[in-house]
């Protein structure tokens, strides 16, 4: 039976009817006024690390995992995503980028969905705090032969990488990267104002997870934090989950950055979307996923990763940091597609409490196919 309802486009206003019938979905114009339900680009997440218990960081990352994410990603309204892999051994990593690049060539829907992979390690700081819960063991200095040889596993599709530019030869790689177009990224780094502005005029244009991966005690200025926002040059992502940044750091970073400078990710683990509980993982350890969706090292307040999707991101995008549905929308849409160059035909229609700021995900749909629609919406 087709379930028909009056949606809007969440940046035009333009109202729609949507009609569902069977694995389709129509939207034709009218004049009739929307409510709660809005449609928009297809939403692209920059960063995952996993989701339901499936770890794209396993030490054996298997296919089924792949497609296991890459569907579960539908019911969070996301349309593409960009598997993270972080610091690890080269033979960990050389057998990940194979395992992704295998799943890419033999499923359609991961060719689909896949913007590219995201490279977040071993390139970064050393340094406690900066580093993160990346393991210290196999971090080291960028090294473009070992790159290439993870670009070759990957058939070419490492879309983005995340470095600390302070270490030795990480200008000169960043400067590679983007020859070869690869998005660099800063992150995990306790770089100086100059080593900053040298990485930016190498070609960086990426701020991965502002304000996270970072010392715990900074000088008051300058700092990493406050040279990345003042670079222009510079966009940014931001874990807007609720425990990564503070709500009045929210409200400054977009303040800065501005509705085209900002992208939302989850940087979702393993845990995301499991029940609470205390967790063995492959990175971090023991951790513990609390009632709250806080994620933290067992026994400790430090933060173990992300338990969140990105309905969380633009749910607190707009209730925490004072953005427009609009903005929170475009920063999971429009500018993650521009960074990446990415063309997807997908939507994401979702329904907007305006009485309690929830977001809920209704369908995902990719290529005129419904791949996902919520089975309890109406509610």
């Amino acid at each position: 039976m087709d379930a028909v309802y009056v949606a809007q486009d969440v940046f035009s206003g333009q109202p729609f009817i949507l009609t569902f019938s069977g694995e389709t979905f129509d939207l034709s114009p009218t004049t009739e006024r929307a409510g709660e339900l809005y449609v928009s680009p297809g939403w692209i997440d920059l960063q995952v690390n996993g989701f339901d218990g499936y770890d794209v960081n396993a030490p054996l990352l298997s296919l089924d995992s792949v497609r296991h994410i890459n569907q579960r990603l539908w019911q969070e309204g996301v349309s593409a995503w960009c598997p993270t892999l972080v610091t690890a051994p080269f033979e960990q990593t050389q057998n990940s980028l194979s395992v992704l690049a295998r799943a890419y060539e033999e499923d359609p829907w991961v060719a689909a969905c896949l913007a590219g992979i995201h490279l977040e390690g071993p390139y970064i700081s050393p340094l406690d705090g900066a580093r993160g819960a990346h393991p210290l063991g196999p971090i080291r200095p960028p090294d473009w032969a070992e790159f290439t040889r993870w670009q070759e596993a990957a058939g070419g599709r490492i879309r983005i990488v995340t470095l600390a530019p302070e270490l030795p030869g990480a200008i000169e790689f960043i400067a590679q990267l983007v020859q070869h177009g690869v998005i660099a990224a800063l992150g995990h780094t306790h770089a100086h104002s100059a080593c900053i502005r040298a990485a930016v005029e190498a070609g960086a244009v990426l701020s991965t997870h502002l304000g996270n991966g970072i010392e715990v005690n900074l000088p008051r200025h300058p700092n990493p934090i406050w040279d990345q926002l003042a670079e222009e040059r510079l966009v940014a992502s931001f874990i807007f989950d609720g425990f990564h940044l503070p709500a009045n750091v929210m409200k400054v970073f977009c303040k800065v950055k501005g509705p085209q400078g900002c992208l939302l990710v989850s940087d979702a683990s393993n845990l995301a979307g499991l029940a609470p509980g205390v967790y063995e993982t492959p990175v971090g350890g023991k951790v513990e996923l609390h009632l709250n969706g806080k994620l933290s090292l067992y026994g400790t307040e430090y933060l173990a990763g992300s338990a969140s999707s990105l309905v969380q991101g633009v749910e607190n995008a707009v209730r925490l940091a004072g953005c427009s549905l609009v903005e929170a929308v475009r920063m999971v849409t429009l500018n993650p597609a521009h960074l990446l160059s990415f063309e997807q035909t997908a939507n994401t229609i979702f329904a907007l409490d305006h009485a309690t700021g929830q977001v809920a995900i209704v369908a995902t749909c990719i290529n005129g196919k419904v791949v996902y629609r919520n089975p309890d919406w109406p509610g």
